[in-house]
């Protein structure tokens, strides 16, 4: 765990020591100085940060200490615990490395200051899904708690989310992807094609769904839709009605034996998927990558009624100011330079500046898990091992393929307290 102290502010006099140094300081915050990472160097800086393990990768760590001198402390938690952690300890970070529908819980309460998108290098490199929510100009915008109704507030102060963009971030988006299914093909005996196939007693026992509930529900609802129970106003916003029927259908899947397994963390479902134990289940890309990498048959299914997908991104703590301020910034600016984002790119994520990710992949690379093409050479992961030989093509095809096909977003609903209370009601069923 990292330190839950509170780091106060450092002053930039106390910071720097000497006179030059103090004036160099001062300019730091003007923005007159760009040479960051000496001046990081110099006068060490950590910035404590923590969000699900998805994204808080020790690699990012060693990588950001390398190019820009600054430390990065990272805990890596589960959803909701990133979510109470938020709000109920906001000195005990600096950097929030939360999901969208986390922020519409967390942002209201002010522990996260806005972000002046004109500090940010590559604002103007972020795909418009979190300025507009479309991915292309035709696009639908999908059902839940889509990221670009809760990015944007009208100023430095605000604690309500603005209608559309304004020059004020509440968090800079980092990372996302489209949610489906994940299928043992040489266990399943059969083609896979709808939500609905997780529901088949022919795979009874031997399935499992995400238990976050703000994730869950949204998994549950696509697999309801599907199955004909229920056509939902707004899977991302159920009313009391809409939440009654889709736990009591889940109630009673559970007490069938339909579930193997309710699991909570990315290494639990690999776990149950590598083992055989669970044979379809809710998964994430990466989880489904690290099955296959212990040669084990898996796919990331796409299904017809399309993804449930999910975004985060990085927040400034509202303590924040000064050189960790300017810390911060420099930091978020290097995250979104390129680097980390071809490295999200190999693990099945999608980087929010994918101009920038691109000139740090092959363009076999790029071919493969961006554009939907075969694969010229073997696909490597980022530590080097075979992900996938040559000819492989992605589960899903390309990212206009896959994104494109969003059905919903995961969400906080109106209903969240009655949702979570009846959520936990079918866990413990």
């Amino acid at each position: 765990m990292t330190d839950t102290t509170k780091t106060s502010g450092i002053s930039r006099r106390t910071m720097l020591k000497g006179a030059a140094a103090a004036t160099a300081g001062a300019a730091i915050g003007t923005g007159a100085i760009t040479g960051f990472p000496t001046i990081w160097a110099q006068n060490p800086i950590t910035l404590r940060q923590f969000g699900t393990g998805v994204s808080n990768l020790n690699a990012i760590a060693e990588k950001c200490k390398a190019d820009l001198g600054i430390t990065l402390e990272m805990t890596a938690t589960d959803s909701d615990a990133a979510a109470q952690r938020a709000v109920t300890q906001p000195d005990s970070y600096d950097i929030a490395d939360i999901e969208y529908w986390i922020l519409k819980k967390v942002f209201p309460t002010g522990v996260i200051q806005p972000m002046d998108v004109s500090k940010l290098t590559y604002y103007d490199k972020i795909v418009p899904l979190f300025k507009t929510g479309k991915l292309t100009p035709d696009s639908v915008i999908a059902q839940g708690t889509a990221p670009h109704t809760v990015g944007y507030v009208d100023g430095p102060d605000s604690t309500t989310f603005a209608t559309g963009e304004t020059g004020w971030f509440t968090m800079v988006p980092t990372i996302y992807n489209a949610d489906t299914l994940g299928i043992r093909p040489d266990l399943v005996g059969r083609p896979i094609s709808s939500w609905a196939d997780i529901m088949d007693p022919a795979f009874k026992g031997k399935t499992a769904i995400i238990n976050v509930p703000s994730i869950g529900i949204m998994d549950a609802a696509m697999i309801c839709e599907a199955m004909g129970v229920i056509t939902y106003g707004d899977k991302g916003n159920m009313t009391q009605a809409e939440i009654d029927t889709t736990i009591n259908f889940l109630i009673k899947a559970k007490q069938d034996g339909q579930f193997r397994a309710f699991w909570k963390s990315f290494d639990e479902s690999v776990n149950l998927m590598a083992s055989g134990e669970v044979v379809i289940q809710s998964m994430w890309s990466p989880a489904v990558a690290a099955v296959r990498s212990k040669g084990v048959a898996c796919t990331y299914q796409p299904l017809k009624e399309g993804y449930r997908s999910w975004g985060g991104g990085l927040g400034l703590a509202a303590h924040l100011e000064g050189a960790q301020l300017d810390a911060a910034y420099e930091y978020i600016n290097w995250y979104t330079s390129g680097w980390v984002g071809g490295y999200l790119n190999r693990q099945g994520y999608y980087s929010a500046a994918m101009d920038t990710a691109k000139e740090h992949m092959s363009a076999d690379e790029w071919g493969y898990w961006i554009e939907g093409k075969p694969a010229v050479g073997d696909i490597l992961s980022p530590d080097g091992a075979v992900m996938e030989k040559a000819g492989a093509v992605r589960d899903g095809g390309s990212f206009e393929e896959r994104m494109g096909k969003v059905a919903c977003w995961n969400s906080v609903m109106d209903e969240d307290r009655y949702m979570v209370t009846r959520w936990n009601e079918f866990i413990a069923a």
